[in-house]
């Protein structure tokens, strides 16, 4: 099998599945660690110890940290509760038409209930037009939103530019970066990013579906989105799960000590599949500068469905649009807010590689292709 749809998730890593044999198999890992007996006492300090790894590991403090269910909940948190908790600051939100669906349906829904959302449009590199940017913060703004890679083409946000914007226009406003395609493939140190909150996502860096963190930086309020028994200091109720906990930070830790090498040979994997694509006319939709785990391509003759299909034939897996679009069958929004035609949109394939990806792979899928469009080619006649 050849996997490169690992923007949709990732298979956890042997690290992870080591974490889960042994503390399913524990004779006492399994207690809650809210409970005052011995073994909760030494669950909870193992929790503290994951909460504590996992905020070194990002650059930021232990109480800086909330471990959520996924990213998607860690978007929902911020925004809704930093918005929630703080009605003074402002009653505009800044963003792109580009965001995850989980920051897209949020902001709609905090449209509903009177907030103004901005849309900055993005370029055909899916940057957002500073220009227009620098006009839109002004006193009123009280929260940007943005990715900070994005899941279909792997377009890298101008932090640093956006983060100065903020800094000169309204340095109260706060600003939210979705993480969750940078985590373990860009370096991600929170305590020199600038910015007030961010999530993150445990399936996406090998460990398992079910996890996943949000930063809220030290003395910035938020209502909290799950309500119940106080846990996480009161941030996010429910019985705290050690299992979970353990497995983000032994992804995390892997995957950070891991990053440099697997950027080098994603990148070489990209650049030889970026040149033979171009050979056999397809189109490619990722910009140059993109993160090199991510390749859009549209191929010429194909619709994106029918070349998915036609691929998983030979046991090769891609996507569309994003997993979390893609029972809808519908062309992909982001990559219409990039200018791309819609019809080149509707021929568009996501390839996105992990650390475990090899050339090889590469240069079957390349083989495979070539099958592909024989095959289609013989057929037409």
């Amino acid at each position: 099998m050849i996997y490169f749809d690992n923007s949709a998730t990732t298979k956890p890593c042997e690290a992870v599945a080591d974490v889960l044999s042994r503390e399913i198999r524990s004779e006492d890992m399994w207690a809650n660690p809210g409970s005052i007996h011995k073994i909760g006492v030494k669950c909870d300090k193992a929790y503290k110890d994951a909460l504590t790894k996992t905020s070194a590991l990002l650059g930021c403090k232990a109480s800086e940290i909330v471990f959520t269910s996924c990213g998607t909940e860690s978007t929902n948190t911020a925004l809704r509760g930093y918005l929630a908790a703080n009605k003074r600051a402002g009653k505009t939100v800044i963003s792109t038409r580009t965001e995850h669906k989980a920051t897209l349906e949020t902001l709609a829904l905090l449209e509903s209930e009177g907030y103004k959302v901005v849309y900055i449009d993005v370029d055909r590199d899916g940057k957002p037009l500073l220009d227009q940017l620098e006009n839109a913060v002004n006193e009123d703004t009280a929260l940007l939103s943005f990715t900070h890679v994005n899941n279909e083409t792997g377009s890298i946000l101008p932090l640093p530019e956006i983060t100065a914007i903020r800094d000169r226009k309204n340095p109260s406003a706060k600003i939210y970066l979705d993480c969750v395609q940078s985590l373990g493939k860009l370096q991600i140190d929170l305590s020199k990013m600038n910015v007030d909150m961010a999530g993150f996502s445990g399936h996406k860096i090998h460990s398992v579906k079910g996890v996943g963190v949000l930063y809220v930086r030290d003395g910035i309020r938020f209502a909290p989105l799950v309500r119940g028994g106080g846990q996480q200091e009161g941030r996010r109720s429910g019985t705290l799960s050690l299992l979970l906990a353990d497995a983000f930070t032994a992804a995390l830790e892997e995957a950070v000590s891991k990053r440099e090498d697997a950027y080098k040979r994603v990148s070489e994997i990209n650049s030889y599949l970026r040149e033979e694509l171009i050979k056999r006319n397809a189109v490619i939709n990722s910009p140059e500068d993109a993160l090199p785990f991510v390749l859009n391509v549209a191929f010429e003759g194909f619709q994106s469905e029918t070349m998915l299909h036609c691929l998983e034939i030979y046991d090769i897996y891609v996507s569309t649009v994003s997993a979390c679009s893609s029972k809808s069958k519908k062309v992909s929004y982001v990559l219409t807010e990039m200018g791309v035609r819609r019809e080149l949109a509707a021929n568009s394939c996501r390839l996105s590689f992990s650390r475990y990806n090899t050339m090889e792979e590469a240069k079957i899928f390349i083989e495979k292709l070539d099958e592909i469009y024989d095959l289609y080619l013989v057929k037409k006649r």
